[in-house]
Parts: structure tokens; C-alpha cells; sequence
């Protein structure tokens, strides 16, 4: 019988755990010196507020259209000029967010060990397509799961279920695998086997909850499948 700790797949969250969500302050710095960095982290808490906003209130709306939507709020907050074209140079730069650097190999590893290894996202199936290729991840990624499916963003069960259903596996036997504290929680509250990548060595949110390991980079994930 599989332990809890032998998971027999691997789902990864996408933006903030695959795709550095906060590569877009280069593009952003550049347009406006000395605040790329604000923009970028006040354009990702919108864009996740408006995902929770919407859930709650029982309304959907594409992750792309919230991703834009959240970048003009916070251009509009800080009071900075967005014309028309370099908005799409923004959005274009978020369809092509950066990949951490070890997740290559992470996904490469987790192949040659024959580990099923699929991503569960609230973005967009064509937003998602483009980010694998773009970082050249497509071949290494199965199954490709949004939420678009359920039109329910994560942290609804709704959103969860998707990845049992998926793999024909109970959630306890699949390690669900976030940079997200809030995602790592949710999908421990589902009832996944977690792995809360912190990459910034931030606190946990204080819910009585804790993920079934804690890591520091993608490479943790390793740990759960020993050749």
C-alpha cells in the first residue's frame, strides 16, 4: 500500500511555481523606470483577487481577460500611463514569463524516473500552451489542466478535483506542488500530498494548516520519487 509520502504523479501549479510571475518587471521597468517592480507585484495581487472575487460571487471570467484587468488597475493605481500598445507588450510579455531555472532539469528528472508529471493551473489552456513552449516544457507536461474547465478558480474543490479526475488516482497519491502559500493550503485542504515551494523564505499563513513538506526550490520535489 502507497504511503502518503510516495505519491505516484506530480501536479504543478503554474504561474508563481513554473513561470516567475514577477519576470515581468523587466519589461516593466524599462517603460517605467524606478516602478517596474511595484507594477508587477501590485498587477499580480489584483489578478488573484479578481480570480477569488469572481469564484465567490459565483462568476467567471478568463484568467487572461483578470490578467489584463489587473494590469491596468495597478498601471491606474500608481499613476502610470498605459497606452494601448505597450499594454500589449506587457500581456505579450506575460504569455512568455521566465522559468525558474532548475525546472528543466526538475521535469527532465521526473521523466527519465517515469513520474507522470502534469500541471493544474487557473490560466487559460491557449495562456498555458504558450508559456510551455515558450520555456520548452511542452513534451515534459502531462495532462495540461485549467480550471477553465470547471470555471472555478483555485482554492475551490471544484478546481482540485480536476487533477483525481484526471490521473484516476485519490488526491493523497498525486504531490500537488506550489510556490503559492495560499494554493499550497488549499490544495492540502482538498486533500493532496503538498509541497510548498518557498522561494522567498516567507511566512506561512497562520490557518492551522500545514502542507506535507516545505522546500526552498523545485528540486524538492525530487525527494518524493528516489530512483
Amino acid at each position: 500500500m502507497d504511503s502518503p509520502l510516495t505519491p505516484r504523479a506530480v501536479l504543478f501549479d503554474a504561474y508563481g511555481t513554473l513561470f516567475d510571475v514577477y519576470s515581468v518587471s523587466l519589461l516593466a521597468e524599462q517603460f517605467y523606470p524606478g516602478r517596474g517592480e511595484a507594477l508587477a507585484q501590485l498587477w499580480r495581487d489584483k489578478q488573484i483577487e479578481y480570480t477569488r472575487l469572481l469564484t465567490m460571487s459565483g462568476r467567471y471570467q478568463p484568467f487572461w481577460d483578470l490578467t489584463r484587468a489587473g494590469l491596468r488597475f495597478a498601471a491606474q493605481r500608481l499613476g502610470l500611463k498605459l497606452p494601448a500598445a505597450d499594454e500589449e507588450r506587457l500581456m505579450n510579455q506575460y504569455r512568455h514569463l521566465s522559468a525558474f531555472p532548475e525546472n528543466l532539469e526538475v521535469l527532465q528528472t521526473l521523466r527519465a524516473r517515469g513520474i507522470r508529471a502534469g500541471i493544474l493551473s487557473n490560466g487559460d489552456p491557449e495562456m498555458l500552451g504558450v508559456a510551455l513552449r515558450s520555456a520548452g516544457f511542452a513534451g515534459l507536461i502531462d495532462p495540461l489542466l485549467s480550471v477553465h474547465a470547471v470555471r472555478r478558480f483555485k482554492t475551490d474543490p471544484a478546481a482540485y478535483a480536476l487533477g483525481p479526475q484526471a490521473l484516476q488516482l485519490p488526491a493523497r497519491q498525486i504531490l500537488f506542488v506550489s510556490s503559492n502559500g495560499w494554493d499550497a493550503i488549499g490544495a492540502t485542504w482538498y486533500g493532496y500530498t503538498t509541497l510548498w515551494v518557498n522561494r522567498t523564505g516567507g511566512p506561512l499563513d497562520p490557518l492551522d494548516t500545514e502542507p506535507t513538506r516545505r522546500g526552498s526550490s523545485l528540486r524538492d520535489v525530487l525527494a518524493f520519487f528516489p530512483e
